[in-house]
């Protein structure tokens, strides 16, 4: 499970952030409006755990951005603001729920694993570029209808190509999706999956769908 934390207290949100990563998340974190905007445009997420006074911004603008992009991401609201007013301008809004601080660690991450948890029973997309097929939901992947195994790093970075199928994804995108922002960006541990996955998928006499862009990252397409 990955999640986003949003927040403008930079010592709350690195406290916030280790004691998710010691519950076994992976935790990306952004101190205003607009770096936590540039995160949900290139990353994917299991759950955003959102302040309201952000310094560009606040958390109800954010909110809003995000459902009205269709993004069902379940969004935890957690502020001191207790106002009711608040409360339910951002349930309107379509956050899923509002904590007010000081909320207790432990508390905090027994409600994003509940909404994580509910977010989970709606029905989630089949995946399809040319005959390679995949199943977010079960988390099977085929190609001419043959059954393809895959760890579960590897079914994540086809599942990020496959969503931004025909674009060109960066090897930064999917160490931040994958392995999180603050994984050491000169490592070859992409082209190491990219290796295995174009074994698997670009079977011989296949058609070749997982490309390299020079300078850029790699492209899952059926056009190129």
């Amino acid at each position: 499970m990955k999640i986003l934390i949003i927040e403008d207290d930079q010592t709350l949100l690195e406290n916030t952030q280790a004691q998710f990563k010691k519950a076994g998340f992976g935790v990306d974190g952004a101190s205003s409006a607009e770096e936590g905007l540039n995160l949900l445009d290139i990353n994917e997420y299991d759950s955003i755990v959102l302040d309201i006074n952000l310094p560009d911004g606040n958390g109800f603008e954010i909110c809003d951005t995000v459902r009205k992009k269709e993004n069902t991401t379940p969004i935890i609201i957690v502020t001191a603001r207790d106002a009711i007013s608040d409360k339910v301008k951002g349930l309107d809004l379509g956050a899923d729920d509002y904590v007010l601080k000081p909320v207790d660690s432990q508390e905090l991450i027994a409600r994003v694993k509940a909404l994580i948890r509910r977010n989970s029973k709606k029905p989630l997309p089949l995946l399809t570029v040319a005959d390679l097929q995949i199943d977010t939901q079960a988390r099977r992947v085929t190609r001419g209808g043959l059954e393809i195994e895959l760890p579960s790093k590897e079914f994540a970075v086809l599942e990020l190509l496959a969503r931004h199928s025909d674009e060109v994804v960066t090897r930064s995108m999917l160490m931040e999706h994958i392995w999180g922002s603050d994984f050491e960006t000169f490592s070859n541990v992409v082209d190491v999956y990219i290796k295995n996955l174009r074994r698997k998928i670009d079977i011989s006499g296949s058609k070749k769908l997982i490309h390299t862009i020079r300078g850029g990252g790699y492209s899952l397409s059926d056009t190129r």
